[in-house]
């Protein structure tokens, strides 16, 4: 992997990381909608950029709508959470937050010199693995980006992924984790 190719992906990981946030003016302004668009465009993917164009730059109300879905799906819902945003909830037999899969997660991102900013904070969260990937792009560690990759997030991104493809309402999240599988596949 090049040093280009590797800075480049360590973008991609924290744009993903990022976008799995709470949705806020602080930081969906037009600049990160500009690179969304030029994913989705250089891509080829032009329905979703239709589709996103319509339901974000076209509406002066957007924000509201982008908050309530991601509240909705990872946050809460009745009964339940739709699409926990956690690994351990879909790797543990009993569907339980930080499970022994988190502390696998935790142990690894050790093993390569990182840890978590926050004791509260919980290692498998979608934004902390996006984060962390983003940390061994950066710093060209292919090999444990995909030992990573294989051991930690591809193991159960796919099942949090068919959740929202299946319950999600706003064309953000179904196009969001359709790119989140495009840039963490084996293929890549």
């Amino acid at each position: 992997m090049t040093q280009t190719t590797s800075i480049s992906m360590a973008e991609i990981y924290r744009f993903l990381a990022q976008s799995m946030r709470y949705p806020s003016p602080d930081w969906m302004r037009p600049d990160y909608f500009s690179v969304f668009d030029t994913f989705l465009a250089e891509l080829g993917w032009d329905a979703d950029a239709q589709s996103l164009r319509q339901s974000i730059f076209e509406k002066a109300d957007w924000l509201e709508p982008l908050q309530v879905e991601h509240t909705r799906l990872f946050v809460n819902a009745i009964p339940t959470v739709i699409a926990p945003p956690y690994g351990s909830v879909y790797l543990s037999d009993d569907g339980m937050l930080y499970g022994p899969s988190a502390e696998k997660a935790k142990a690894f991102y050790r093993e390569q010199g990182f840890d978590l900013a926050g004791e509260a904070d919980i290692p498998d969260h979608i934004t902390f693995e996006l984060e962390f990937l983003a940390l061994l792009a950066e710093e060209g560690k292919s090999d444990a980006e995909e030992l990573f990759l294989s051991q930690h997030f591809r193991p159960w991104f796919p099942k949090f992924q068919a959740r929202v493809l299946q319950k999600g309402r706003h064309p953000f999240y179904v196009i969001l984790v359709n790119l989140i599988d495009f840039f963490t596949r084996e293929e890549l």
